[in-house]
């Protein structure tokens, strides 16, 4: 099964568990922490979707942004605010859920036929995964998705991750809103 977010309905938070597909019209209660971490409940994440209204369709075609956490990293709240707050915004969400493998992700963004991929790594293995991924997806043909990265990650290696192809990397206090508009802005249009 496969979690997807689409961008109409809101899910309990307790949804967003790997492994478990969507419920359409359910509501929630509990609080959501921000990209900043504040907690703000609901209005976390409704006011990124007022910040950043859905997209206008593009012949059809919503962008498609696949939420993976790699490696044995197994913190993924902020995975999970950061995959509500993209939904909200009118994308359409696949997230992995815990622990996947590069090899796991890599045939999951093709399957999916994804526009972006988000890697969210926490464990500090970022420089182990992140480029088997860039290169797996260079072998499977998808040089087009934009891939993007979050999480601990230090300064001097993000220049390292971006020379292998990652478009950007958001660090703690990224706000959702600058995540958003980074997608909308580089995303390659089918």
């Amino acid at each position: 099964m496969r979690n997807v977010f689409n961008a109409n309905p809101i899910y309990k938070h307790d949804d967003l568990r790997e492994g478990k597909t969507m419920a359409k019209g359910k509501t929630g209660t509990k609080a959501k922490k921000t990209a900043k971490g504040s907690s703000k409940g609901k209005a976390g994440t409704k006011q990124a979707a007022a910040k950043c209204p859905p997209q206008p369709p593009t012949a059809g075609h919503r962008i498609r942004v696949l939420v993976a956490k790699p490696g044995l990293d197994g913190h993924d709240r902020g995975a999970k605010v950061v995959a509500r707050g993209l939904r909200d915004s009118g994308m359409e969400v696949i997230y992995t859920g815990l622990r996947q493998t590069p090899e796991q992700i890599v045939a999951t963004a093709v399957q999916e036929d994804v526009d972006v991929i988000g890697l969210s790594c926490l464990s500090g293995a970022h420089m182990t995964l992140f480029p088997k991924i860039m290169v797996l997806l260079k072998k499977a043909g998808a040089t087009d998705v934009l891939v993007t990265a979050g999480g601990i990650v230090p300064q001097n290696d993000v220049s390292k991750l971006k020379k292998l192809g990652i478009s950007a990397v958001f660090g703690p206090g990224t706000t959702l809103d600058d995540i958003v508009d980074f997608i909308r802005k580089n995303v390659k249009r089918r």
